[in-house]
């Protein structure tokens, strides 16, 4: 027996949860796609919301990686590294925007599978 899923809500819910990034200055984006992994039983949409909190993830340990060296040399420099790391700065977030925009578009074109990011840490 097949089981089928409403093509708009699966749309929806999946651009909800890559699209949640977008407000990763606050922790409290990770809690749409958790809410959704847990309250879905759409398959497409429950992988859409794992791979979008492994991103979530993801972004914030490289902003760490990055930030914290540039933050501290910055300090030591009166702002200078700020300065001078801009475009490692303007590269992450064009990384970080750029994907999300990518699946967001995937995930309204091909609401059948689901997305997944090139180069991340799958930690759930």
């Amino acid at each position: 027996m097949q089981t089928s899923y409403g093509f708009d809500k699966r749309k929806l819910l999946s651009c909800l949860s890559h699209g949640a990034i977008f407000l990763s200055t606050t922790f409290l984006s990770v809690g749409i796609p958790i809410a959704i992994y847990f309250v879905s039983d759409d398959p497409v949409v429950r992988n859409n919301a794992k791979e979008s909190i492994n991103f979530h993830f993801n972004v914030w340990f490289w902003a760490t990686v990055i930030g914290v060296p540039i933050g501290i040399l910055s300090f030591i420099t009166f702002g200078l590294g700020g300065i001078l790391f801009f475009p490692v700065v303007a590269l992450g977030f064009a990384i970080h925007w750029g994907l999300t925009i990518i699946a967001l578009l995937h995930c309204i074109g091909n609401a059948d599978e689901p997305f997944r990011y090139p180069f991340i840490f799958r930690v759930f």
